[in-house]
């Protein structure tokens, strides 16, 4: 029963022995009531949730879990880069709403491309006995988790193919997105095109470098590695470079945006230089009122609902006994033009 103790110590949680105490019955009793299993009369029931709700108790999922026969928590983890991040935070909605259905709650973390803090909460959801993974890796290799996959733990990819382990996941044709905005931008005269990259050695940056790069290649335009700058973490860094870009003897007439942040930075740049309607920019990856600025914003958009859907079938499949061999989607983003990367290039001047 909870109590205060004189010294003013915190209170301790009502237990098991206290509800049945107060309802008159077992604790075996409480246990069937509380976890919904078979063997208590109705009237039973109805006296131990009151009894349960008087004395404001909470049941002990991590202690139920050891119990039941299925061996299930009712939690799947997602481990995403930055939950604060729009594609994220969509990505794990998506996946709320697909595991809803079947009783399943979703325990999400970020990463922040740190591998060393992936491991440790891969371990602590193991340890936790996570009924399975959803992991858009901070790591470059995934040896370390063979051995739980090997256990019968459902693990799946997003956004990030495993390395090392061949298990399920769900990416997106970044090399073909990329590719395709650049190959529009050329299309609309431009011939400066530059591109801001993430980190160097994420998979999903890599992809989208290679595909700007063959765009410009197949165009016959000579690439100026001037114009293709890595490493932009930051709404401020990527305004620093485009700001940078710009003040160029020769200056990018267009601008391909990595990444969501990465296409608010360089927006910022832009309007501050009064450029924002010389200047064609396409991001990669869509977010909340990119379509509400002026000009509005072409981009690459994930279907991120479609990718959620997609991870959230794969794992009920395997949480309902799936042995199939693993799958490996790949959905293609889509090209949404809306103005901003309909800019012209500036026309030469007379002679």
């Amino acid at each position: 029963m909870t109590q205060s103790g004189a010294d003013g110590a915190r209170p301790s949680r009502s237990t098991m022995k206290d509800v049945a105490r107060l309802a008159g019955v077992s604790v075996k009793t409480v246990s069937r009531v509380i976890n919904a299993e078979p063997g208590a009369g109705e009237a039973v029931r109805r006296r131990v949730l009151d009894a349960a709700d008087r004395l404001d108790y909470r049941h002990n999922l991590g202690a139920s879990t050891l119990r039941r026969k299925d061996g299930r928590s009712g939690i799947v983890g997602a481990l995403l880069q930055d939950v604060g991040n729009s594609f994220s935070a969509g990505l794990l909605r998506a996946l709320e709403d697909a595991l809803r259905g079947a009783g399943l709650s979703v325990l999400a973390a970020s990463l922040d491309e740190e591998p060393e803090r992936e491991r440790g909460i891969v371990s602590d959801l193991v340890a936790r006995r996570a009924d399975g993974l959803v992991l858009m890796p901070a790591s470059r290799r995934h040896e370390y988790l063979i051995s739980e996959y090997r256990a019968g733990l459902p693990l799946v990819f997003v956004d990030r193919a495993p390395h090392g382990l061949d298990c399920d996941s769900v990416t997106v044709d970044n090399h073909g997105g990329a590719k395709v905005a650049t190959a529009h931008l050329v299309a609309g005269g431009h011939r400066r095109i530059a591109m801001l990259s993430d980190l160097r050695d994420i998979e999903t940056a890599v992809q989208r470098r290679a595909g700007y790069r063959a765009a410009i290649e197949e165009s016959g335009i000579a690439f100026d590695p001037a114009l293709l700058v890595h490493s932009v973490r930051s709404e401020h860094e990527a305004a620093e470079v485009v700001t940078r870009l710009v003040e160029l003897a020769d200056p990018p007439t267009a601008i391909l945006a990595g990444r969501n942040i990465i296409t608010i930075g360089s927006v910022r740049a832009l309007r501050a230089a009064g450029l924002i309607h010389q200047v064609a920019l396409v991001g990669f990856d869509d977010f909340p009122m990119a379509d509400l600025v002026e000009p509005a914003l072409t981009v690459v958009r994930q279907d991120v609902r479609r990718i959620g859907a997609e991870v959230g079938r794969i794992l009920l499949d395997r949480l309902g006994g799936s042995s199939a061999p693993p799958q490996h989607v790949v959905l293609d983003p889509t090209l949404v033009i809306r103005g901003s990367g309909e800019i012209p290039p500036p026309r030469p001047a007379r002679t």
